[in-house]
C-alpha cells in the first residue's frame, strides 16, 4: 500500500538515497530542504518519473514556526504523513570544548535535536489513533557518534545524537499502544555532502577507514536500504530500538 513519507533534509545524502528507494516501493515522498532548492526540485521530478507524488517544501528545523507550516504544507499538497524520516541535521568542525562558541552550539541543538523533536511532535499528532489517526513509522537519524562521544572534536555533535537517541526511545514508549513505531538509525562515517572534508583528504580518509572493522566509509544507499525496511510492515515488531549501520562500529586504527 503506498503511503506517505515526509523526509527532512531530504534534498541530498540519507535523506535523498532514501526517497529514491521509497519511490521504487510507490510511495509518495514530501522533500523538505533549508537550502539546497534545486537539488530537492529535481529529485523531485526524477521521483515524479517514477510515477509517484512528489513535493518540496522549503522549511528551517531549526525554527518552530517553519516545522509547524512544513506539515500543513504536507497535509494540504499530499496528505497526513504515514511515516517521516527525521534526516535534517548539522554537523560542526573539530572544536574542543574550551573553545565553544555558545551561538554555534546553539544552532546545533536547534537543529539536531530540537527539530526532530518538533518533527516527531507534529507527526504523533497526525498519526496517533488516539487522536484520530492510522498510526504510523517515525524514523530518526542519529549516529555511531552517540555511542563513543565522537571523535576528537566533536564531542557537542555527539551529544545532539546522543539526545536523539534517548529521546526516541522514550517516544516509542510513549506512543507504541497508538499505532506508532519509532526507530533511531545510528550510520558510522557515510560518505555524504556533510563528510566531504574528510573524504577529500585521502590520509584522513584512510585513517577514518582503519577505525571501522569492514575497513571502508559506508555509502548513503547502504544506509538508506535498512530505513526502508524499518518502514514497512516486516518490521512491524520494532521500536524503539537503536538500529546501527556502522559496518562494525568503531575500533583504534
Amino acid at each position: 500500500m503506498s503511503k506517505i513519507v515526509l523526509i527532512t533534509g531530504g534534498a541530498s545524502g540519507i535523506g535523498a538515497a532514501t526517497a529514491r528507494l521509497l519511490a521504487g516501493h510507490g510511495h509518495d515522498i514530501a522533500i523538505n530542504y533549508r537550502t539546497r532548492e534545486r537539488q530537492a526540485r529535481s529529485l523531485a521530478e526524477e521521483l515524479e518519473e517514477r510515477g509517484v507524488r512528489a513535493i518540496t517544501v522549503q522549511a528551517d528545523v531549526a525554527q518552530p514556526a517553519d516545522i509547524e507550516r512544513l506539515y500543513r504544507e504536507v497535509d494540504e499538497r499530499l496528505g497526513a504523513v504515514d511515516a517521516v524520516v527525521n534526516s535534517a541535521g548539522i554537523g560542526a568542525g573539530p572544536t574542543r570544548v574550551d573553545e565553544a562558541d555558545a551561538e554555534a552550539l546553539e544552532r546545533l541543538f536547534r537543529t539536531n535535536v530540537l527539530g526532530v523533536i518538533l518533527s516527531s511532535r507534529e507527526a504523533v499528532r497526525r498519526m496517533s489513533t488516539a487522536r484520530g489517526g492510522k498510526g504510523g513509522v517515525i524514523i530518526n537519524i542519529s549516529s555511531m557518534a552517540a555511542t563513543i562521544g565522537g571523535r576528537p572534536g566533536a564531542s557537542f555533535y555527539a551529544a545532539s545524537k546522543g539526545a536523539v537517541d534517548a529521546f526516541t526511545v522514550g517516544l516509542a514508549k510513549e506512543v507504541a499502544r497508538e499505532g506508532i513505531r519509532a526507530v533511531s538509525v545510528r550510520p558510522g562515517f557515510t560518505l555524504t555532502e556533510m563528510t566531504t572534508t574528510y573524504a577529500t583528504d585521502p590520509k584522513l580518509l584512510e585513517y577514518i577507514a582503519s577505525t571501522i572493522p569492514m575497513g571502508r566509509p559506508g555509502l548513503v544507499e547502504e544506509v538508506a536500504r535498512p530505513i526502508v525496511w524499518l518502514l514497512s510492515d516486516e518490521a512491524s515488531f520494532i521500536t524503539g530500538s537503536l538500529f546501527d549501520v556502522s559496518g562494525g562500529g568503531f575500533r583504534l586504527g
